[in-house]
């Protein structure tokens, strides 16, 4: 899993984990219609009504007993009651302010040290809230399946482990195959605590000190927890899909979330237009893992696995996504 919004001091990663199938798209970005703004719904839904558990069973076979359906509802309703308002200053100085839709409780769970430093105050704030309550519900029935769709598709091929081009074979990993790298990097804010790994976890697999504890601090409300107990990702299922949502609902500094893309909120700026970067499912390949993947033409195993696995789920799920642009191909991937 790429980083999520950090210090500039902490290095941006690429995915631990590289699976394959040769399944084309049948296209590139540039020849493809962009995608349209969805409509509002007039109300949200549960993701249960979203999913049925034989649905959810069918969909993952094979998957490991740790993934259970009752985990993912349970992840998606709990962080659900949660938003973020991240506000920054400068381009790497932030402050996050968790607020718990339940009790209406808001606290400050992170504020950079250089945040009142005169030079930080002089650069206007951007300031933008994420409500993990829209994950897969902000939008019509078929909108947020398309978006479920895309979503299951990522977490399939993270965690796939079997053969290829069945796409069947999704959730079966909880953790990634080598265990012995720590995965340690600089970082003023979320510091690795000594004799601990951040090796990939669970279904999106956040690997690194600074996604632990950036995923913490949205989560649990307090960056300490992964930090210290990353293990938690891998035994505890409703923290693993919390993971997930979290990377997929939430923006990078760079980079729009990838709910943003799925659900046509996002739009490319000039220099995205001038990137290749297009409104798609190949859009969320570049937020995920687009440095490894994305601007390498079509024969690109691991963003054909995940083109893959989109087409499946979305038939699985009765829906389509007519105007995909599916491929990265020639998407130039984000730099840190």
């Amino acid at each position: 899993m790429k980083s999520i919004i950090l210090s500039s001091k902490l290095l941006c990663l690429s995915l631990v984990i590289l699976l394959s199938t040769g399944f084309s798209c049948g296209g590139n970005s540039s020849t493809k219609a962009p995608a349209q703004k969805a409509t509002a719904a007039p109300a949200k839904v549960s993701m249960a009504s979203l999913l049925s558990e034989k649905q959810f069973n069918d969909l993952f076979p094979q998957r490991d007993k740790f993934y259970t359906y009752a985990a993912f509802i349970k992840a998606a309703d709990e962080l659900g009651m949660i938003t973020v308002k991240v506000t920054r200053r400068a381009t790497s100085v932030y402050q996050l302010e968790r607020t718990d839709k339940k009790t209406g409780k808001s606290t400050v769970v992170r504020q950079d040290v250089d945040w009142n430093e005169e030079w930080a105050k002089a650069k206007p704030d951007s300031t933008y809230t994420i409500d993990y309550g829209d994950f897969c519900t902000e939008y019509s029935a078929d909108v947020n399946k398309k978006e479920l769709a895309a979503f299951f598709a990522h977490i399939a091929h993270e965690t796939r482990h079997g053969m290829n081009a069945s796409y069947t074979d999704g959730l079966m990993l909880i953790h990634e195959s080598n265990t012995s790298l720590p995965y340690v990097a600089e970082s003023d804010e979320y510091p690795p605590v000594a004799g601990k790994k951040y090796y990939g976890r669970g279904p999106m697999q956040l690997s690194y000190n600074g996604n632990y504890g950036y995923a913490s601090d949205c989560i649990l409300g307090d960056d300490k927890i992964l930090l210290q107990s990353p293990e938690l990702v891998e035994t505890d299922p409703v923290i693993a899909f919390k993971t997930a949502i979290y990377f997929w609902m939430t923006p990078q500094t760079h980079k729009p979330s990838a709910h943003d893309v799925m659900t046509g909120k996002w739009q490319p700026n000039a220099e995205d237009k001038a990137a290749g970067r297009t409104p798609g499912f190949g859009m969320t390949i570049n937020i995920v893992n687009g440095e490894v993947e994305c601007n390498k033409g079509e024969n690109m195993y691991n963003m054909n696995d995940r083109i893959g696995f989109y087409q499946f789920f979305l038939k699985k799920l009765g829906v389509s996504d007519a105007n995909c642009v599916c491929s990265c191909g020639k998407m130039k991937p984000y730099r840190y």
